[in-house]
């Protein structure tokens, strides 16, 4: 029983097993179709698309063409219509030119007929100018004969006649050269610009160097003096400068050659006087406080006068130096002013004559800076000026154009000339420094005496503040062309010997008059 029921149980079990195999055979085999099917729907899905990818592609590649041909045509077609234009432009280019070529044929021809009616008169000139010279002759003979003249006589009136004839040619070739060097004046105009600026006036030194306060009454006199004179001395042992008071009513001076100092010790006197309370410990404790205003001032003045200038950012100590020029004044013009002012017209020559506009107004700007060292250090305002700016890093034009705009050293660039003439200009102009009478005075006396100094002047009058001078001459004496020669010899002789700001006008009057009377 039991051998069966084991056998009958292997016989269920290979059973079961056959089954099995069979049913794992047949789900394979429809997995498999179904496999088959499923790749042959991608595989007809993807021919499908490659297909429409590939007409899309020749669409495309068409389309692309079809692009590319009209672009090609209308290319073409716009060079084409170029080079229609440019053959037209040719055309009448062509038609231009021999329209030019024609009238430049008829210009020489009637250049050529000018040229001979021109040969003409000259040789019909010629001969009127040889019958004009024999009719000469003949008048001089007639009139030896009639002034019954010795040889010695006649050779001299010869002579002067012919001195007459030499200096009138000679005025007529001046004029011919200076007509001429006019006419090339726009060919050289940098080089006679360069020269011409060179003359310029001498400098004038004079400088004030005291400055009066106004007290309210004698009293205080006696409050800045002090017990046995201390206030009086730790004031100028403080500020370093000298306090006088004299018998002027109601007025102290204060005199010092550093400007700056002086303005220290005019404010300081000022506030203690405001105060009342005048003793050493509040005398220094004012002085101290302006001191530190007058600082931050000059410095403040140095950076505006920079940025008037339109100049970049100048070292510190250059600043500092250029704003002390605030407190200095020469004919009574402001120096940082005038600074300024030269500064803005040597920049503007400069660029007229194509020249670095920066350089220009850094040597303008400073040319003056030594003004505010002079005091200090030995030597010419110029010289200290160029000594200080080479040393805080200034370039080499600049250093000379400080140095030589009163050509104490040879300019190396045209900078030193242009800063002496804008120096010049800023000076001169009208208005700009006061003069005192006696001066002026002595210098139109001087005017007027060089002008009387020719033979042949019958008046000489200074007039325009001594900008002009007029010369009446003796028109017996004087003839046009020695009017026009005086001219220039008054000229040259007032260059050499005076000094003046600016230029001054010259102008020789010849004046012929005839008077009858009718009975």
């Amino acid at each position: 029983m039991y051998v069966e029921g084991l056998a009958e149980g292997l016989l269920g079990m290979l059973v079961g097993v056959m089954l099995g195999y069979w049913l794992f055979r047949w789900r394979e085999q429809g997995w498999r179709k179904a496999l088959a099917e499923r790749e042959e729907a991608v595989l007809n899905a993807a021919r499908l698309k490659a297909d429409g990818l590939l007409q899309e592609a020749r669409l495309a590649a068409q389309e692309e063409a079809r692009k590319l041909t009209e672009q090609t045509e209308h290319s073409f077609a716009g060079r084409q219509r170029e080079l229609e234009d440019l053959n037209r432009r040719l055309v009448q280019r062509e038609s231009l030119i021999n329209q030019q070529l024609e009238g430049l044929i008829q210009q020489e021809k009637n250049l050529r007929a000018a040229q001979t009616a021109l040969q003409t008169r000259e040789a019909k000139l010629e001969n009127e100018r040889a019958a004009v010279a024999a009719l000469d002759r003949q008048r001089r003979e007639e009139l030896l004969a009639l002034a019954h003249l010795s040889e010695e006589e006649a050779r001299a009136c010869c002579l002067k006649e012919v001195e007459r004839e030499g200096l009138r040619d000679a005025i007529e070739l001046t004029r011919h050269i200076l007509d001429q060097a006019k006419g090339r004046a726009e060919d050289q105009a940098r080089r006679i610009i360069s020269t011409a600026i060179q003359r310029y006036a001498g400098e004038h030194t004079f400088e004030t160097t005291t400055s009066t306060l106004a007290l309210p009454n004698e009293e205080i006199k006696g409050r800045i003096i002090g017990r046995e004179g201390r206030n009086i001395r730790a004031f100028e042992a403080i500020t370093g400068v000298t306090v006088l008071i004299d018998d002027t009513p109601n007025a102290v001076v204060l005199s010092a050659f550093d400007p700056v100092r002086r303005e220290i010790a005019r404010e300081a006197m000022h506030r203690l006087i405001l105060d009342g309370r005048i003793h050493p410990t509040r005398i220094e404790e004012i002085v101290t406080k302006v001191n530190q205003e007058i600082d931050e001032a000059i410095l403040k003045a140095g950076e505006e006068a920079v940025v008037r200038a339109g100049l970049p950012p100048l070292h510190l100590e250059i600043v500092k130096l250029l704003g002390r020029l605030r407190f200095r004044h020469s004919f009574a013009q402001n120096i940082l002013d005038h600074s300024v002012e030269v500064a803005h017209l040597t920049g503007i020559m400069a660029a007229e004559l194509g020249l670095n506009v920066s350089i220009a107004k850094r040597a303008g700007l400073l040319h003056d800076i030594g003004k505010a060292l002079d005091h200090e250090v030995e030597g010419t305002h110029a010289l200290i000026g160029a000594e200080f700016v080479k040393r805080y890093g200034e370039s080499e034009e600049v250093v000379n154009g400080v140095a030589s705009h009163h050509d104490e050293v040879p300019p190396a660039a045209p900078y030193g000339i242009l800063v002496g003439a804008a120096d010049a200009i800023s000076a001169s102009r009208p208005g700009a420094r006061s003069e005192t009478t006696t001066t002026y005075l002595k210098r139109l006396e001087n005017l007027e005496k060089i002008g009387r100094s020719f033979a042949g002047v019958d008046k000489c009058f200074a007039v325009q503040a001594g900008r002009e001078l007029r010369v009446m001459v003796h028109p017996d004496q004087v003839s046009d062309e020695q009017a026009f020669t005086l001219a220039r010899n008054l000229v040259r002789k007032i260059e050499d010997e005076l000094q003046y700001p600016g230029q001054i006008r010259i102008t020789v009057i010849r004046e012929s008059r005839t008077v009858e009377f009718a009975k």
